[in-house]
């Protein structure tokens, strides 16, 4: 079964070169991965100490950061080295402050895992949430390398709990210490015999938390909000948008929004602003406007949505009416907003449990997503209500970091 994995490998690697020729996604994969070894030449000397962290994309990352930096803080003089295996993930946090050197990760063949793990030499090993690179893994169980994994999720459907999945569970034998967010992970480890097991949370939620101790000023927003109840929109694909729309267009009660798209492609995002009848303006055109005189503020452009909803006083986070489901609804629930999301949300535990807890409102079709704008937009006591709630789940769940750090040994 390795075997064919490994030639599985090789032959999608092939076919990657193919799509790269009409995708821009897949060019950025491949390209990105050509100097990845002269990189590390340049960073990394034999005689330094490192720590490698992987990341499969921007979410990842997100999760990461809380444990990378307390890492920093403990081991000053190791430098981090920093993988992604998706693009939309190494292209908006390629330049990040926290790891010395951030690069794509091989593809997981043997002998990219043999040259990455002797480039790097890493004192210890970290693997967030998921991606289970197999001769990865064996390399640094062959190099005696600590390997960790932080906010691991695990479910029976995947490939370690098959009949056939032998070659992937022996994969989990590199690992030194798993942290995972739940009690369902923990015990669908211990069905394969893996007692290193300790259910730590999310380390999104530190994440999240500390959003609140940082400068969230946005002068333009303000200027724009003009002391006006204001929807944030964020990460919204067309199927929101479709619907976001139609409320905006219809809607009477004097309310601002601003939509933060996930796509921020010219033409979709000019089809937006072309759908919208109110008096619409998009960030790209901010210079010299008297914002407070519009109605709608389209962001076309990205790092700046976590501010934005430190002035929301409803939120609608994006993704829900599509696969796989809704985007970080934590963002706005620390800032004690409360939240609308579509119905395509039961894979994300913490949607989950802020729609159960009624800090967060999930709605299927048009009606149910003007009731829910209606209501909030009319009722103060119950955005106070929701909001209340979401940002009391955010710090009753933070410290996953450190549970995990207590745990860390090289």
């Amino acid at each position: 079964m390795f075997f064919l994995y490994n030639l599985m490998v090789i032959l999608t690697a092939q076919i990657i070169k193919l799509i790269a020729l009409f995708s821009l996604k897949m060019q950025l994969f491949v390209e990105g991965r050509k100097t990845v070894f002269s990189v590390l030449a340049e960073n990394i000397s034999p005689s330094d100490k490192t720590i490698w962290v992987h990341a499969a994309s921007l979410g990842e990352y997100e999760q990461g950061v809380p444990v990378i930096e307390k890492i920093k803080e403990r081991f000053p003089k190791h430098k981090i080295v920093l993988t992604f295996f998706s693009p939309s993930g190494f292209e908006v946090r390629k330049n990040n402050s926290v790891a010395d050197v951030t690069i794509y990760l091989p593809l997981d063949t043997r002998n990219n895992a043999a040259r990455f793990i002797e480039a790097v030499h890493p004192d210890m090993a970290f693997f967030i949430k998921y991606e289970y690179w197999p001769n990865y893994l064996n390399e640094l169980k062959k190099q005696q390398v600590p390997t960790y994994l932080i906010s691991g999720i695990f479910r029976k459907n995947q490939l370690f709990f098959k009949w056939y999945g032998g070659f992937y569970r022996n994969a989990l034998d590199a690992f030194k210490h798993f942290f995972v967010q739940n009690t369902k992970s923990k015990e669908l480890l211990l069905q394969l015999g893996k007692t290193n097991v300790t259910v730590s949370g999310d380390t999104r939620f530190d994440r999240v938390a500390a959003i609140l101790e940082k400068d969230n000023t946005l002068k333009f927003i303000e200027e724009f909000k003009n002391n006006s109840l204001t929807i944030v929109v964020g990460s919204s694909w067309p199927k929101d948008e479709n619907l976001l729309v139609n409320f905006i267009n219809s809607t009477l009660h004097k309310v601002k929004f601003i939509i933060a798209p996930h796509n921020i492609k010219k033409e979709q995002i000019q089809q937006l602003k072309n759908s919208i009848s109110k008096k619409t303006i998009l960030f790209s055109e901010k210079e010299n406007a008297n914002l407070a005189d519009y109605d709608v503020f389209v962001i076309d452009t990205i790092g700046i949505l976590t501010k934005i909803y430190s002035y929301a006083d409803i939120a609608y986070v994006g993704g829900g009416f599509g696969n796989p489901g809704v985007h970080n609804i934590l963002e706005p629930a620390t800032f004690g907003v409360p939240i609308v999301i579509g119905a395509n949300f039961s894979h994300f535990a913490e949607a989950t449990a802020l729609v159960n807890m009624e800090g967060c409102i999930s709605v299927s079709n048009q009606k149910e997503l003007n009731d829910a704008f209606e209501n909030l937009i009319q009722n103060e006591d119950i955005r106070y209500e929701k909001g209340h709630i979401c940002s009391t789940f955010v710090q009753m769940n933070k410290n996953a970091t450190a549970t995990i750090l207590k745990n860390i040994t090289t």
